[in-house]
């Protein structure tokens, strides 16, 4: 610490001469120095980060350098280690120097942000660096407009598919990004950004769902919305609308009513037509089911008259079969309390057909209906009866699909007696 002190001190003194220095100060130098951004120690990577921006402001023979050996040691994180303890802080430094490139920017700045900056997004440690990445990013977007459709489709081409916090990040840098995007340069992304966000609205992880709906809260947003709503509604409707019924958060509910409720006001007459057109839709589905249904069926009329149906149909476990009615919107029918009393009676009789041989699930059964308070008739004097005390607990045969290899192996098998014999001593210790 002292030895940085000492330096930082000596980079910053009035009287420091870098034409003097340089010839201490050379790649070499600078090389060594980026060497020691590894470290695990992040006090002397905040030392480090404060002289190697002081020696990029002062040696200006050095600054292209410096750029070239950050983003190899950038390349070499992405593309061979993804380990690397400095890469917040050279992000930190390059922030600042992005913040003070000219313009028009150069190719070579703009490669570094497509071919450098962006592929950083891919890494599993996003979150240690993701601030300052998205930092940079932005930096680079309010100097140039122009590379915004570039970074975004970038950006959707490293959305995460099953890592939900790092996609709650991408959200965050896209909003980010959207704050200063310009409304031209909008109208090139919109439609892959807006089936992106569909998605993240029907994702079953409610942060990330929750994280997208935010996005109708941002007024900035909400009025490029509104000038592109023809082609927007149509992407976000089925998405929203389905999930006013389908998601299991509440939450998530009261948002997406809250965007359907923003759209209805930007266009009702339109709002109406994703409807209708929505309803439609549905309806194909059901009539495409439908017709599988009865193409299926004609093969099974087919296959009854085989011969050798009746063999095979015994050994095979019944397969299940869509329903049109699957699909439906939950929440649509009314329910009765007679109807749940009844279902709550098929599924206890179905409990105590699965357990009924141990007593341990009779008393689980009963516990369940005290809790859950359900009455079902003589349901514990049902599973009782068809228990037998003297009778051992026997395992019920698996549903699954036989193997008839196997279970010919295990009627060929013979216990090995002779080799099974119990030492006198051991009956004796029990």
């Amino acid at each position: 610490q002292l030895v940085y002190d000492f330096f930082l001190r000596f980079l910053e003194s009035p009287d420091f001469q870098p034409n003097t220095a340089k010839r201490y100060i050379d790649q070499k130098f600078v090389l060594n120095l980026l060497d020691l951004f590894d470290s695990e120690d992040p006090r002397e990577r905040d030392f480090l980060k404060t002289i190697l921006h002081r020696i990029y402001g002062k040696f200006l023979g050095l600054r292209a350098y410096i750029r070239k050996q950050i983003n190899n040691t950038f390349y070499k994180f992405i593309y061979e280690t993804e380990r690397h303890n400095g890469v917040a802080e050279l992000l930190e430094i390059l922030g600042s120097i992005i913040n003070g490139f000219a313009l028009p920017l150069k190719e070579e700045h703009k490669v570094f942000l497509i071919k450098v900056l962006l592929p950083l997004h891919k890494v599993k440690t996003l979150s240690v660096y993701h601030p300052q990445l998205a930092y940079c990013i932005v930096q680079f977007l309010e100097k140039d407009p122009s590379l915004t459709q570039p970074v975004i489709l970038g950006l959707l081409k490293f959305w995460p598919k099953t890592h939900s916090p790092k996609e709650v990040m991408f959200l965050n840098e896209l909003e980010e990004i959207l704050d200063v995007i310009e409304p031209a340069e909008f109208q090139k992304v919109m439609i892959a950004l807006f089936k992106q966000l569909a998605k993240c609205v029907s994702s079953p992880h409610f942060q990330v769902a929750e994280r997208a709906l935010y996005y109708w809260n941002n007024e900035y947003i909400m009025s490029l919305l509104t000038e592109n709503a023809t082609v927007i509604l149509p992407i976000m409707f089925p998405a929203l609308y389905k999930n006013t019924k389908t998601h299991w958060n509440k939450t998530i509910h009261g948002l997406i009513y809250n965007a359907l409720k923003l759209f209805m006001e930007m266009n009702h007459k339109l709002f109406d037509e994703c409807s209708q057109k929505y309803k439609v839709e549905k309806q194909k589905e059901k009539d495409k089911l439908r017709e599988r249904e009865t193409a299926w069926t004609k093969i099974e009329s087919k296959a009854k008259q085989n011969p050798s149906y009746k063999h095979f149909a015994n050994n095979q476990p019944e397969l299940y079969r869509p329903n049109e009615n699957d699909d439906e919107d939950v929440g649509t029918g009314n329910i009765t309390a007679k109807e749940i009393e009844q279902e709550a009676k098929e599924v206890c009789n179905i409990f105590v057909q699965i357990v009924s041989d141990t007593e341990l699930g009779v008393k689980w059964i009963s516990i369940i209906i005290l809790e859950e308070n359900i009455s079902v008739e003589n349901l514990s004097l049902k599973a009782s009866r068809s228990m037998s005390k003297g009778k051992p607990m026997l395992r019920r045969k698996s549903e699954l699909p036989h193997d008839y290899s196997t279970l010919n192996a295990l009627e060929k098998h013979k216990r090995s007696n002779d080799f099974l014999t119990i030492s006198p001593e051991t009956n004796l210790n029990n």
